[in-house]
């Protein structure tokens, strides 16, 4: 199959990429590399070092044989992506290509601005460029659980519909609606626009979708990014862009105390970088037909309190852990109930926060503890005006303190 992975560069698009090729379909990978300029902007690196794309994309080819093809390209641009997708005309497409931190969303009004237009035009662009160019591809989009925001209705959240029943002139009558969101962030809030452009594209052109509604990702190897050194996958520890297990590893690893942040009460749904790339395999096996909904999974394996968490890798790994105020908008505890019956039933069998595995990434960042820069560890990117004044950050990295 003919596969464009949009945002193929990136933590969970690289090694996708490499998936999808040693499976042996015809990948195109399609990235504007922003996510490499935002490290500029950050003045922070992957833990891990990654060489030039082009050079990731020869390395894979001498080691398998099989070939990546680069394509630089934004997907603000509207005419170039409609001309690239009448040149190439791609059988599938997997859409990674958006800003994916909640707290980088967060960090100035230019960075909302930014993650809207960045994240916003470039599913509308490639939905309308579909839509005329003919392109009947299967769009799989990888979404997030963040959606649906951290409830404590008790209930567990369902695979993208709710059934509701409503009051009308002639009685009850049943209706089948997306479930409610309730985005915690700027970069939540683009993703549940994109559950809407989805509905109306999928009932007004017949495009072929399946939106993935996935849990924070954590480990750093795939089987294919370990067949060699330069294919090592990007991994963030810093406040901005860390995923919250992958940065409680790092802590361990280098002597930082764990950083839970307000009662550590919030749960979270997880999954490994290998099951991430596992069900992106198994939602392209099991397309829409043009006409029908879009096909939500919840793509998690597990959930857990992050003090749990924390209190986990201590430990395992004798680390500290430090309470400090959180800078988010949320509530302090909170439950998290998912149904993943789905990818269960296309034959997903979850990777779960396993010893060897978490023990594996402290391993990865002791090598490379000499990359890290610890004042970039804490996450300081608050909410609101009024968490920033109560958040202060300390000038060598070390504590987050509450202010008056």
């Amino acid at each position: 199959m003919r596969i464009a992975v949009l945002g193929g560069d990136g933590f969970v698009g690289w090694p996708t990429s490499l998936h999808l090729s040693n499976l042996g379909h015809e990948v195109h990978i399609v990235d504007n590399l922003s996510r490499r300029w935002i490290d500029t902007e950050l003045g922070v690196q992957s833990l891990t070092p990654m060489d030039s794309i082009q050079e990731r994309c020869r390395i894979w080819q001498q080691e398998t044989g099989e070939k990546l093809h680069f394509h630089f390209l934004d997907l603000r641009e509207y005419d170039r992506i409609k001309s690239w997708l009448e040149e190439v005309r791609p059988e599938a497409i997997i859409h990674f290509a958006e800003q994916r931190a909640a707290p980088y969303s967060m960090k100035t009004d230019r960075h909302k601005v930014y993650t809207v237009n960045n994240n916003v035009s470039a599913t509308h662009n490639l939905l309308a460029a579909m839509v005329e160019t003919g392109v009947d591809a299967h769009l799989v989009h990888l979404g997030t659980m963040g959606v649906y925001g951290y409830s404590s209705v008790g209930a567990p959240i369902p695979e993208g519909y709710l059934d509701v029943e409503i009051d009308t002139p002639n009685g009850k009558k049943g209706l089948e609606i997306l479930y409610p969101t309730r985005p915690g962030s700027v970069y939540h809030m683009t993703k549940s626009l994109d559950q809407i452009l989805f509905q109306f594209y999928a009932q007004n052109d017949g495009l072929r979708i399946t939106d993935l509604h996935q849990g924070i990702v954590w480990g750093t190897h795939t089987d294919q990014t370990r067949r060699h050194d330069q294919l090592i996958n990007r991994f963030d520890y810093d406040g901005d862009y860390g995923t919250v297990l992958n940065r409680f590893l790092i802590q361990a690893a280098i002597g930082y105390p764990l950083t839970v942040h307000g009662t550590g009460g919030q749960t979270r749904a997880f999954i490994h970088i290998q099951d991430s790339v596992r069900c992106v395999e198994l939602a392209l096996s099991d397309s829409p037909k043009a006409g029908e909904r879009v096909r939500i999974f919840n793509q998690m394996t597990e959930t857990h309190r992050v003090r749990d968490l924390a209190e986990m890798i201590a430990k395992m790994t004798g680390a500290k852990v430090a309470y400090l105020p959180n800078p988010r908008k949320e509530a302090d505890e909170n439950e998290l109930i998912v149904k993943n019956d789905q990818f269960l039933a296309l034959g997903l069998n979850p990777t779960t926060l396993a010893e060897g595995l978490l023990s594996e990434v402290v391993d990865v960042a002791r090598k490379y503890a000499h990359r890290i820069d610890r004042s970039r560890v804490p996450a300081v990117s608050a909410w609101t005006k009024d968490i920033a004044k109560r958040v202060e950050h300390d000038p060598e990295g070390k504590r987050l303190r509450s202010v008056s």
